[in-house]
């Protein structure tokens, strides 16, 4: 199995705009952004996607998310963002490596397209 492009900028063979790295994850600028803001933040190793998520991922899932708050906090993203984990086709995944989307500076809608 070849490596996603996530996997290749975690080890540096293609370049991407990061904004935070640390032990278990980076957080890079999205190159097709959806919002003035739009980060990914992924882990470094790989998980394709949520619905194969164990029991022995809960420590690196609730870090995604703590990570997303810091980097809200130091962004001050105080008038709110979104987050979003797709999971599959039909979800409009396109890179089978598990990343949370955070989105803000615009005016989320609801429901969801």
């Amino acid at each position: 199995m070849s490596k996603t492009i996530f996997q290749r900028i975690i080890d540096r063979e293609i370049p991407a705009k990061i904004l935070h790295e640390d032990a278990s994850c980076i957080v890079l600028h999205d190159i097709q952004p959806q919002a003035p803001v739009h980060l990914l933040i992924i882990p470094k190793n790989l998980l394709p996607r949520l619905s194969e998520a164990t029991p022995a991922h809960q420590d690196i899932l609730g870090h995604l998310l703590l990570v997303a708050g810091l980097i809200a906090r130091q962004l001050n993203l105080s008038a709110g963002f979104r987050i979003v984990i797709n999971n599959g086709p039909h979800a409009c995944e396109s890179v089978p490596h598990l990343h949370v989307h955070l989105l803000a500076q615009r005016q989320m809608t609801w429901p969801p397209g």
